[in-house]
């Protein structure tokens, strides 16, 4: 079906109030193309793939043109950046055109990424260069193969105007989709400026389409809190257990939804390092791999903050308590999760007393040792059936890893259940292939020469995670030395 048809222009979010956005005609490429496109989004959202050679389609979801009747808005928000508030941000380079409805009915924001300046661009251009774009297309879509709740990347179009980052580059456009790309800045703009009618009209829009099972609650805003707190714990869970660094967890870049939303200079764990930085320009390691549990739930408190004269109208003094002890859910939230989650990986059958101390202890093993995605994977193939001789081959100390490894053996042999079957469970949960930041650079590089067809491979690769796919084994490769000196920073 075509998305001209298709696109409705009157998104929900534009029917709040004209001050919670602006409206912005997007800024035209010249001579764009196609880079890359999704068939799995294209699939879920009803598009014809061979929509995607035709110049119409490419110029609507570059920005050249629009569908009739569109008028596409950038939404104002704030937020905590590095544990500051910044009083006004916003969609400084991204426009929403309109919604799409997917095969079950449901509605999707269309957002451009990269489509011009506006009002909320402060210092920049508005613009978003290959580079970066290449590398959201590939992780949202790659978080979203490995079943972790995300924006979906639908294409990427490009041009040969130039950029201007720390050398001059080529522009390019991302379209990314979602149910909704409200964030907790969305609420925090209006509570520090003290527009409590806003707030509320926003957090009624958020239950009406996200949250209905809230407004029959005895305090609704308090109900949303819980669950956002449910889902924002879940999902930073589902990042640990894969690995993955978010890299810019400020409150603006977290999603009302549970959503991994804005993929900066992300960084999939290599050598397994906890206090691991992807962000070049984190020099103090605030968003550190080991940190994004604890910043979770300081941009939590910075939603209940925001959200508290809502919760106020039916808790009286009691507001602030109400939403405190629900933010002291956060921690058992995140640990039941990552425990389970964990003790899949294992092969564990159900969390009991005593794992975690079987897996602090084979994470300070790993420290600095062994590669965090290969080592889960050979050990689904192991399962605890050998004497641990190939596994052990990862460390530099073998004798701490032989006696971690005779716990886990112990461990393993408590259970009933089939060895091969045990592997079989353990490989859908750990999986081969991850986004490495060299497997992305590559194919940056190629792309930046013309040559798209690495983009194609790897996103086609990154569909099926958790499969051996033994013709691609090369892309479970460690990383070689020049990895290591692949600089990200907040313009990636």
């Amino acid at each position: 079906m075509s998305i001209l048809s298709q696109l409705k222009t009157d998104p929900r979010v534009s029917r709040l109030p004209e001050h919670f956005y602006r409206r912005v005609s997007p800024q035209a490429l010249n001579n764009p193309y196609l880079v890359a496109f999704s068939p799995t989004v294209a699939e879920l959202l009803d598009i014809e793939p061979a929509l995607f050679q035709q110049q119409q389609l490419i110029d609507l979801l570059t920005g050249n043109t629009l569908v009739p009747g569109s008028d596409p808005i950038a939404m104002l928000y704030a937020g905590h950046q590095f544990g500051h508030y910044v009083p006004q941000l916003g969609d400084g380079r991204a426009l929403m055109i309109g919604e799409i409805a997917d095969v079950t009915g449901t509605d999707w924001e269309i957002q451009l990424k990269g489509s011009g300046l506006t009002p909320f661009s402060r210092m920049g251009d508005g613009r978003a260069v290959l580079r970066s774009t290449i590398r959201e297309f590939l992780c949202s879509e790659a978080i979203a193969a490995l079943g972790i709740p995300t924006t979906r990347a639908l294409c990427v179009t490009g041009s040969s105007d130039p950029v201007y980052r720390e050398r001059p580059e080529t522009a390019a456009v991302l379209t990314r989709v979602a149910p909704s790309h409200i964030r907790f800045g969305n609420f925090e703009v209006f509570f520090y400026r003290q527009q409590y009618d806003e707030l509320k009209i926003l957090a009624d829009h958020i239950i009406e389409h996200f949250y209905p099972e809230c407004a029959d609650a005895e305090n609704p805003y308090l109900e949303l809190l819980r669950l956002v707190i449910e889902r924002t714990a879940t999902l930073i869970a589902q990042w640990q257990l894969v690995g993955f660094t978010h890299g810019v967890l400020n409150s603006d870049n977290m999603s009302i939804l549970g959503l991994t939303i804005d993929y900066g200079p992300y960084g999939f764990l290599d050598t397994y390092e906890s206090g691991f930085v992807c962000n070049h320009s984190d020099e103090q390691g605030r968003y550190a791999y080991d940190q994004q549990p604890r910043i979770g739930l300081f941009n939590l408190s910075c939603l209940a903050q925001a959200m508290l004269p809502l919760i106020d109208e039916h808790s009286g003094q009691a507001a602030a308590e109400k939403a405190k002890q629900l933010l002291t859910d956060y921690q058992p939230a995140y640990l039941a999760h990552y425990n389970r989650g964990m003790a899949a990986k294992l092969g564990l059958q159900s969390f009991q007393q005593g794992d975690d101390e079987l897996i602090i202890s084979l994470f300070e093993v790993m420290e600095g040792q062994a590669d965090f995605t290969n080592f889960f994977r050979q050990l689904s193939d192991d399962a605890g059936q050998s004497d641990g001789q190939l596994l052990r081959d990862s460390f530099v100390d073998r004798e701490r890893f032989d006696h971690w490894y005779e716990d886990y053996r112990e461990r393993i042999n408590q259970q009933a259940i089939e060895a091969g079957l045990r592997c079989q469970q353990m490989r859908v949960v750990n999986p081969r292939f991850v986004l490495r930041n060299y497997l992305a650079q590559q194919a940056i590089v190629r792309a930046e020469g013309g040559d798209y067809s690495e983009v194609e491979t790897l996103h086609a690769l990154l569909q099926k995670p958790f499969d051996d796919q033994a013709e691609f084994a090369e892309y479970a490769a460690e990383p070689p030395e020049w990895a290591r000196h692949i600089d990200l920073s907040c313009s990636s």
